[in-house]
């Protein structure tokens, strides 16, 4: 199995290079993406091929429910570079219909260490319970509180003291929240755009400063 993937990777340089001979030359020249992606580990859910990017056009952090806690020091990490050493101009916070993270989190049973990731999502899930309580069917549900859970990270990414800093200095950073149907390969904007402190308190009630 693995024989085969590194025949995959050469016969996919082979095309890359006949379509485009210098691409790789001019990969390793220079990093200077304009998004940062905060998605799902889902193998369902390729980041660049979604939104038609090529190699060197997106920074990506994946794991499990696109999460972006403030303890967490490798997503800090990711964010930290993104904006303040690559510039990026736009972050986007992507999770997907079906996360199987998001049923996880709240289908009672235990798992050991995953329990303890996917907490924030069961906080979620109770602050807006009597919404969600109102969805009879439990897919619609598990869907709706893929939504939500992508609004909290919007609003954790924005309370970051990396992305207060950046609109304190002026640099342009937008935060962004989609949704993936893994049904139709089509995202959905939710509308939870942040591009300023006085964003996050009109979409959330969050004070201008972490």
């Amino acid at each position: 199995m693995l024989n085969d993937l590194k025949d995959n990777n050469r016969n996919w340089a082979k095309r890359i290079v006949s379509a485009d001979a210098d691409f790789f030359r001019r990969l390793e020249r220079q990093q200077a993406p304009q998004y940062l992606w905060i998605g799902c580990s889902d193998s369902r859910v390729p980041a660049n091929q979604i939104v038609g990017l090529d190699p060197g056009e997106m920074f990506v952090h994946r794991n499990v429910a696109n999460l972006a806690p403030p303890q967490d020091a490798n997503y800090l990490s990711v964010l930290q570079f993104a904006v303040d050493v690559l510039k990026v101009r736009h972050v986007l916070v992507v999770g997907h219909y079906g996360c199987g993270g998001i049923a996880a989190a709240v289908d009672g049973k235990r798992r050991g260490l995953i329990d303890h990731w996917l907490h924030p999502i069961r906080e979620v899930c109770h602050e807006h319970h009597h919404e969600l309580d109102a969805i009879p069917e439990e897919r619609e549900r598990l869907n709706r509180l893929c939504e939500l859970n992508v609004m909290r990270q919007v609003r954790n990414v924005g309370s970051d003291v990396f992305v207060q800093d950046a609109w304190a200095r002026g640099q342009p950073v937008s935060v962004h929240g989609w949704v993936y149907s893994l049904g139709n390969g089509l995202v959905t904007d939710l509308n939870v755009t942040v591009r300023r402190p006085e964003d996050l308190e009109r979409l959330y009630g969050t004070p201008p400063h972490p």
